[in-house]
């Protein structure tokens, strides 16, 4: 009960937060959309025997139109995109999380040979190229949409267990990390009670960017033929319009609905991380460099700053005659 209360309370945090609220609500009616894509949906998208439909422009009947090749529904093949494209974005970067984090606090505070063999893993894997061992992972093991997430987690924790390691080396450091060690608490109490809590800023963090960006990934291996071709993606929906020809024919729509779910889908999540990493770490916004020059950036500010830069020109331009008539008036032997 305690932890539902502490959820609803950080929830109520992110809705105070004009930013937070937009982002919330975009991705609350992104999951309804998922959830009851079976009642919103008007059509049953997987129908391809609509041939008398084909190519038809937006309407009452459909909504955004219907596709060239088939005939199907966008409108319902966009909302059953929805469930895709979260499905694989929110559970790889949750699993993400989870596994770069356990990883990461390992590799710091337990050090020795851990640490190395966890951050020779991380060097390898990250110069690996990802697109082509991605092709030849899938060819091997399949273009299920659960073989694609197996994917994306196998090659996306190392970034974030190479910057959690970093953290955890300053938090180990710590006095109450200290006090929990002295007080006789055993590795594992302290890396999980103590350090892991600690590093919960950077996973909300990165499990927020890291939907956003596996969801433009998984867009993207849809649209290069290495999804999974038996479910309905806006990666997928991409790579029939431009198979069957949209822009030839002028079919917009058809283009038009799938990024435009993409976009909102990456914004919302982009947005709904930013502000929550805000909460999180209240320090991240009033010690950043950025924040503190925008925030006195004002009219004074710039005025100060170009007469500065005057002084200094002059001073230079001083300097430089001054040099120049020295060295005429010297004889420079070789």
């Amino acid at each position: 009960m305690k932890r539902l209360k502490n959820i609803g309370l950080f929830i109520k945090r992110i809705w105070s937060h004009k930013q937070g609220k937009v982002g919330l609500v975009m991705v609350g009616f992104l999951i309804l959309v998922a959830v009851f894509a079976p009642i919103i949906a008007p059509y049953d998208p997987y129908d391809v025997s609509q041939r008398s439909e084909k190519g038809l422009s937006p309407s009452r009947e459909h909504l955004l139109g219907t596709s060239i090749s088939t005939g199907q529904d966008i409108f319902s093949m966009l909302v059953y995109g929805t469930r895709v494209s979260l499905i694989v974005g929110v559970t790889s970067g949750v699993c993400i999380a989870i596994v770069g984090s356990i990883l990461g606090v390992m590799a710091g505070y337990i050090g020795g040979a851990v640490d190395s063999v966890i951050m020779r893993t991380v060097d390898v894997m990250l110069v690996i190229p990802t697109l082509p061992l991605v092709i030849v992972l899938t060819n091997v093991l399949g273009r299920d949409f659960w073989i694609i997430i197996l994917i994306f987690v196998a090659l996306g924790w190392t970034g974030l267990a190479r910057t959690i390691r970093s953290l955890v080396l300053v938090l180990k450091n710590s006095n109450y990390v200290k006090a929990a060690e002295l007080a006789g608490a055993s590795r594992w109490h302290v890396m999980i009670r103590h350090i892991l809590p600690g590093t919960s800023h950077l996973l909300i963090m990165s499990t927020a960017l890291s939907s956003a960006g596996i969801m433009v990934a998984e867009a993207g291996l849809s649209f290069l033929g290495l999804g999974d071709p038996t479910a309905i993606s806006w990666g997928k929906m991409l790579a029939d319009a431009q198979g069957g020809g949209a822009l030839l024919f002028g079919a917009w729509w058809w283009i038009l609905a799938p990024g435009l779910g993409i976009f909102l889908a990456v914004f919302s999540f982009m947005r709904l991380g930013i502000v929550m990493e805000e909460i999180a770490n209240p320090r991240m916004k009033q010690t950043s460099s950025v924040y503190k020059i925008f925030k006195s950036l004002d009219s004074s500010y710039i005025e100060e700053v170009f007469n500065s830069m005057d002084q200094y020109e002059q001073i230079g331009l001083t300097e430089s005659r001054q040099l120049g008539g020295e060295t005429h008036g010297t004889n420079v032997k070789a």
